[in-house]
């Protein structure tokens, strides 16, 4: 049975590892955690560099000075995002990275549920995210 320590213990213990996993691999590719993030909204639609932030908010309220902003200038010099008028699309060589960098982070998640039946991990979201709920998140 797990050590008796409460649910606050866990959770950032977990965030921690998966944070220090996760930066480590896409690290090794390039790129931060945040530019990550970044493209993976843009790939669903182009945004502005406040649409980005609203959007990346629960990660960036962690650190509260950070915006995507000082994120953006990489990605624009790497070739992978470009700015039209103050929006912010991916390109086509960014969506082939992304892909690719897709392919490496979901081998990491694979790692991390290896033993967790799927309805475990499904169940583990559910509660979750009632309890976000249940402590005011909207989202």
């Amino acid at each position: 049975m797990a050590e008796n320590r409460p649910i606050g213990f866990w959770l950032r213990l977990v965030d921690g590892l998966i944070g220090e996993q996760f930066e480590s691999t896409v690290e090794e590719h390039g790129i931060t955690r945040r530019q990550w993030q970044i493209m993976n909204v843009l790939a669903e639609h182009p945004a502005t560099s406040s649409q980005l932030d609203e959007s990346l908010k629960p990660y960036f309220k962690q650190t509260a000075d950070e915006s995507s902003a000082e994120h953006l200038d990489e990605l624009i010099e790497s070739g992978w995002v470009a700015e039209d008028n103050g929006g912010f699309a991916l390109t086509d060589q960014g969506h082939r990275s992304l892909a690719a960098l897709g392919d490496v982070v979901e081998r990491n998640r694979q790692q991390a549920t290896v033993g967790i039946a799927e309805e475990e991990y499904d169940a583990a979201l559910d509660v979750l995210q009632r309890m976000a709920r249940n402590l005011g998140w909207e989202g």
